[in-house]
């Protein structure tokens, strides 16, 4: 399941990200942030990591450098 969700995240990389001009508040990247906590915490809470990093990227969200805990 984890590899799933990397390949999902890796494929936005490759595909629409590359189209899409860049907009992301927050470094490293949602996209890339999503991989990170997959492969460090597994798909169950590195999975619920890139769902809450991705709800709090709106325009009243946050900014800046945001690690991968």
């Amino acid at each position: 399941m984890k590899y799933l969700l990397i390949l999902i995240a890796r494929a936005w990389q490759l595909g629409p990200s590359r189209i899409l001009p860049p907009s992301c508040r927050f470094a490293p990247s949602c996209s890339e942030y999503a991989i990170q906590a997959l492969r460090k915490h597994g798909a169950i809470k590195g999975g619920w990591l890139a769902a809450k990093r991705l709800l709090r990227c709106h325009p009243w969200g946050g900014c800046g450098y945001d690690p991968v805990p």
